[in-house]
């Protein structure tokens, strides 16, 4: 999370020129892995806390919103393309909290995060070759398709909790 502003600020600004994308797909880089090495160090130690469960989807959600947020405004993104599953999750995170329950991130929203990050990281590079504009692409509707199943499985794996709302 302290990353997202150094991220946004080397990716939108021309500060250090043509370098500061490198210097922001490094940071983002450094955030993502951190993201992960986190959750491998947590269930190695046994560490799994109902704070850890709440917290890092929320981290990614921050870290990967920014990002599509401002790929928006570099009109290298549509505005729709993911925010409302995103929304749709964090509201119902939010309702399943007041109601004391933690909702951790299932396999299909790590399998989804990890393909977005990766979609991140060619957007940020952002070469212009035709096969990596086509790699590009095919992560970008990769990640739409994987949101829409996690979205999916997610609602489907806590009806309980929305049949109590």
């Amino acid at each position: 999370i302290i990353l997202i502003p150094f991220f946004l600020f080397f990716l939108l600004t021309d500060y250090c020129g043509n370098a500061g994308k490198f210097i922001a797909l490094g940071i983002f880089a450094v955030a993502s892995l951190t993201d992960m090495l986190d959750g491998k160090i947590a269930r190695k130690y046994n560490l799994i806390t109902n704070f850890g469960k709440f917290m890092d989807p929320i981290a990614d959600k921050l870290l990967v919103s920014s990002a599509f947020i401002a790929f928006v405004q570099m009109n290298l993104l549509p505005a729709w393309i993911f925010i409302a599953r995103e929304f749709i999750i964090s509201g119902f995170r939010l309702v399943a909290s007041d109601a004391g329950i933690v909702l951790a991130a299932s396999w299909w929203g790590k399998f989804k995060t990890a393909f977005q990050m990766i979609m991140c990281l060619l957007l940020i590079i952002n070469l212009d070759y035709p096969v990596l504009n086509v790699i590009e692409q095919i992560f970008i509707y990769a990640s739409l398709a994987l949101s829409i199943i996690s979205l999916i499985d997610y609602l489907v794996k806590n009806r309980k909790v929305i049949a109590d709302m």
